[in-house]
């Protein structure tokens, strides 16, 4: 690697680290906590890659790419924000910036991606149209994750954003597909025109599909829940794509459903599956987000506070009880809970009895649709896998993948196995058929919180 980076954070730990891991690769670096410093840098004409956090004590590292971009045209800018949501990457896709990660960053991948910035001259470009204040829904949208899988997802909204192709968004119900096409459209050059969306009621008639596209003009249709419609619905929707002009609406569809399944049984048109499925974007469940649910839910508790409801939070244990549990109806049953929690609890803290109360009336899971009840494991995983590389976008994932899958899996294996033996470690050990100290090892390692209590099994 060959280049002088600017290196922009307030951390002097990550500004150690970056400075140390470029030097070896054989950069000269600058570093600093300041962004007045960071523009002074590029005004004089300095470096050949920007690597920047977001908030900095002195302005904005987002707000501070349009100037980059005017001073240095074709100056590549990797921006990084511990704001873990899709906002950040829209935001930074929007403003040119060549490449976004969010913190904690995994350091080889930011490498490789320094890399190929050196190596590849950014084609200068204007910027998209910015959107208008106040029109920004940002605050309201629960599309906040810090996963691996989430971050991939936005970022692959970013790329697909302003792209001509029709996208088809799939996963369970509750895990925010209609929200990520919403996203799509309002942060797009069609944020201006209508968003409309499809059900099977609008193509019941002949005459659906012309009120539809009246409806539409040139903005966004959104087929919701395309799996779900009939014969007849499909077929009226295949004709009124092939009828589409320059001018057309993009087109966007959910499905909870497995298309490919639907197809191979006869019951989804082949024909309208090429149609839809220019990009897919798979919304992973909350069951393959587990980090995320606390994100989540303390944005449902900040958001029911701002509606002027009690300010309430999880004790330790109610919170372990919540990523415990299934999600059967994902973001969705996550914030209808935290609600409901908030309306009818007293104290400020969330207590463990009260998520046993909740939860205990509703289904611990139910079948996922499609799937057959004798679904091996080694099939599941593989699906899982399949959806990680595909959430790519044709890119590899960062190096390290094989240690990352063997400590998903062995995370919640030791945790069930903890939890099925009472937290007694000798008997977890026998269980899973390891010794002892290397189930010590491993509970250190993977920071598993171990709770000793009566277990009879």
């Amino acid at each position: 690697m060959d280049g002088t980076v600017l290196v922009a954070d307030d951390d002097r730990t990550i500004r150690t680290v970056l400075t140390q891991a470029l030097t070896r690769a054989g950069c000269k670096v600058h570093a600093t906590s300041s962004l007045v410093t960071l523009m002074r840098w590029v005004e004089e004409g300095k470096g050949d890659l920007v690597i920047s956090d977001v908030m900095m004590p002195d302005g904005n590292g987002l707000e501070a790419l349009p100037q980059i971009s005017k001073l240095r045209p074709g100056l590549p800018v990797i921006v990084i924000s511990a704001q873990n949501n899709i906002m950040t990457a829209i935001q930074a896709a929007e403003a040119e910036a060549y490449d976004y990660l969010p913190k904690p960053f995994d350091l080889p991948d930011l490498m490789k991606r320094a890399a190929r910035a050196l190596e590849i001259k950014r084609r200068a470009s204007p910027a998209p149209p910015r959107r208008e204040s106040g029109q920004s829904p940002q605050d309201d949208l629960p599309l906040v994750g810090r996963t691996p899988a989430m971050q991939a997802l936005y970022r692959l909204v970013a790329r697909v954003m302003n792209a001509d192709l029709p996208v088809l968004i799939t996963g369970e119900s509750g895990t925010g597909k209609s929200l990520i096409a919403r996203a799509i459209h309002d942060f797009s050059d069609r944020r201006s025109l209508p968003f409309v969306t499809v059900g099977a009621a609008d193509l019941a008639t002949m005459e659906g599909p012309a009120a539809v596209l009246s409806r539409a003009r040139n903005g966004s249709i959104l087929f919701d829940e395309v799996g779900d419609l009939s014969e007849e619905a499909q077929a009226r929707i295949v004709r009124m794509l092939d009828s589409f002009t320059d001018n057309a609406p993009r087109v966007m569809a959910t499905s909870q459903a497995d298309l490919s399944r639907k197809i191979e049984a006869g019951e989804f048109r082949q024909d309208l599956f090429y149609r839809l499925g220019g990009v897919t974007l798979a919304v992973p469940s909350l069951r393959e987000r587990v980090d995320d649910i606390a994100l989540l839910a303390d944005h449902f508790l900040a958001r029911a506070e701002r509606e002027g409801l009690p300010l309430r939070r999880f004790s330790g244990e109610a919170m372990d009880l919540v990523r415990a549990y299934s999600w059967p109806g994902n973001v969705r049953q996550l914030e209808n809970t935290v609600r409901r929690l908030t309306v009818t609890g007293g104290e400020e803290d969330i207590s463990r009895a009260e998520v046993d109360a909740v939860l205990g009336n509703q289904p611990a899971m139910e079948p996922l649709r499609n799937q057959g009840e004798g679904e091996k494991l080694s099939s599941s995983v593989h699906r899982h896998l399949r959806r990680y590389f595909d959430l790519h976008g044709g890119q590899l994932p960062p190096p390290g993948l094989y240690q990352r899958i063997l400590r998903e899996v062995e995370l919640p294996l030791i945790e069930l196995a903890l939890d099925a033996t009472g937290g007694n470690q000798a008997k977890c050990a026998d269980l899973l058929g390891i010794n002892r100290n290397t189930l010590r090892k491993k509970i250190t390692d993977l920071d598993i919180r171990v709770t000793r209590r009566r277990k009879l099994m």
